[in-house]
């Protein structure tokens, strides 16, 4: 009872937001008003409030490299930068230069958000014929033919040109510090660094320095990594698709039967895209759009939208039941349509809305799991970071960037101090899906930062990594904000369940009903209960994404951020 009267006082603080003209979100004490932690068995954290800037990440000195670069004079996109350059070194088995970068950016003076796809391409020689060659049914895990090329550097360059107010050389400059006299690694990323050597051993020149696992508190360098961050701040981007780091890419492809060459460096270009959104109870929720994942989470929320999910106990069994319904079937439809639409014509305005998910919502059994769920009909493993930050003068970013699997391939280029990706995996080798393997082409994503506005001014940058968990995640977090009332921090504090087993956009057929997975602190009667509506439920416990958010507030200006407690990440802002 006790939880339930915090619940409704946050929630009365939410929905006043919607209709104050000022966007004050009011509870009996003023602002958000966090659960009692000590009732709890989950919220250990408070949500920080702040008014000149924040940055929130999953690790403490990259959240710190971010505020210096506010506090120094430099805007939101900057301290971004900063931050993510700090995880490529602090938490290198999640992202890195090797990998891809998504992004969600609000642009206070011309009150608009911008949409960044920096997620690279397939090697102009690489095919379905090039597989079938070879014997493929699917493309290996730790293997240069898994590689496509990293956006990420592409991205931070666009970034900075287009909004940036400091250099890259100046945005880059405590990554390249601390990678140079070292940091003490935390127990999350000692578990990272312990693989075997005999497999990996490019990884471990990297990551086991002088053939030894390093173990939590003790002292990490990464020279390599610094020399490339160093080159890319003298030369910008070019030194990484044009330079040595590209020579060194290329030629560990070459040696090991890869496919990437100079050419698909030199001529990997990110891009600015429009968000699309789709409006949940007054609020609207903002993705990128194909090839990436982030309209699943719209389609989950349009179908909830047909229910009273604020009346529901937050996850009881109904409610659940409700989720994970939606997640099945707007998860079929993400392996049947979504992938580059460059190549493939993806039909995002049906899928999101609202007359579909009307139709997919009657579909819905309230008291019995589907055991198939087909994809509609709409008539024409994962490793990642999220970060956000927002500064003084109103802009906010909301970045995510990815090596896809942990440590990505495995393959570390000579010197260059980081891994490469393998998104590559995620290819179909079907030659009749639209996510098949071609050249030059992007893969399917499941890397999605968000956003939400409402009447077109932000409220919120928020992110949950976690490969096929992250649309999951969004709906969770919208969800628990809007329908619940509870704050940022309280938002990303409740325990979460997963749904696997769905098919995917590289082949993967569904299984049934799927498998759920829950977090410690869910009521052991509610498993049962979804046990016997059909679902398939999973024993054991565990940990599922890493979120981040900042909420905001106007006249006068404020923030408040919320950091997972799965990660050793921290909100921090002045």
């Amino acid at each position: 009872m006790i939880r339930r009267r915090f619940l409704q006082i946050a929630g009365a603080g939410c929905l006043a937001h919607a209709t104050a003209q000022a966007g004050e979100l009011q509870t009996d004490n003023g602002l958000f008003l966090d659960q009692d932690r000590l009732q709890s068995r989950n919220g250990n954290r408070s949500t920080v409030a702040c008014q000149q800037g924040i940055v929130c990440s999953s690790q403490p000195l990259a959240s710190q490299a971010g505020l210096d670069i506010l506090q120094a004079g430099g805007n939101c996109i900057d301290a971004a930068i900063g931050t993510n350059a700090m995880l490529g070194l602090t938490e290198p088995g999640s992202n890195g230069m090797g990998g891809d970068l998504f992004a969600i950016v609000w642009i206070e003076e011309d009150q608009s958000l911008y949409g960044l796809n920096a997620s690279g391409r397939a090697p102009y020689d690489w095919n379905l014929d090039a597989a079938a060659s070879l014997g493929m049914t699917s493309i290996p895990r730790n293997s240069p033919l898994s590689w496509s090329v990293p956006g990420c550097v592409s991205g931070w360059g666009l970034l900075q040109e287009r909004f940036g107010e400091f250099s890259l050389a100046e945005c880059l400059q405590p990554a390249i510090a601390y990678a140079r006299s070292g940091f003490p690694i935390s127990p999350i990323i000692a578990g990272q660094f312990n693989f075997d050597a005999r497999k990996f051993p490019s990884l471990a020149s990297v990551y086991q320095p002088d053939g030894r696992v390093l173990r939590y508190g003790d002292i990490f360098k990464n020279p390599g990594l610094a020399a490339s961050y160093e080159a890319i701040a003298r030369s910008g981007p070019a030194a990484f698709y044009e330079g040595e780091i590209a020579e060194r890419i290329v030629a560990k492809s070459r040696e090991l039967g890869g496919r990437m060459s100079l050419r698909d460096l030199r001529d990997h270009e990110a891009n600015w895209v429009q968000p699309v959104s789709s409006n949940y109870r007054g609020w609207d929720v903002w993705e990128i759009p194909p090839n990436g994942q982030g309209i699943a989470a719209l389609q989950i929320l349009n179908i909830l939208e047909n229910f009273e999910i604020g009346k529901l106990r937050p996850n009881s069994a109904e409610h659940l039941h409700l989720f994970v319904e939606a997640k099945k079937m707007a998860f079929e439809d993400r392996a049947q349509y979504y992938a580059d639409m460059d190549f493939s014509e993806v039909p995002v305005e049906w899928l999101i809305s609202k007359e579909y998910a009307k139709r997919r919502a009657a579909q819905i059994n309230p008291r019995h799991a589907r055991q198939h769920v087909a994809y509609g009909d709409p008539q024409l493993d994962s490793d990642t970071v999220y970060l956000t930050a927002a500064d003084g003068r109103g802009n906010m970013i909301s970045l995510i960037q990815s090596t896809y699997s942990r440590f990505g391939s495995s393959i570390c280029p000579q010197g260059v101090g980081f891994a490469m990706q393998n998104r590559g995996r995620a290819f179909s080798l079907d030659p009749r899906h639209r996510n098949k393997l071609e050249p030059h082409k992007r893969p399917f994503h499941t890397i999605i930062p968000a956003f939400m506005t409402r009447e077109g001014r932000p409220v919120m940058s928020f992110g949950v990594m976690g490969g096929d968990f992250q649309p999951q995640g969004h709906a969770q977090v919208v969800m628990n904000m809007i329908d619940f009332g509870m704050s940022p921090q309280q938002a990303g504090d409740q325990p979460r369940v997963s749904h696997s087993g769905s098919s995917s956009p590289w082949g993967a057929k569904s299984t049934a009903a799927g498998q759920l997975k829950f977090e410690h602190g869910m009521d052991p009667r509610v498993k049962l209960a979804l046990a016997q509506m059909g679902h398939g439920v999973l024993p054991g416990v565990g940990a599922h994404g890493g979120y981040q958010a900042i909420w905001r507030l106007e006249r006068p200006l404020r923030y408040f951020g919320g950091s997972d407690p799965r990660k050793d990440g921290v909100a921090v802002g002045y």
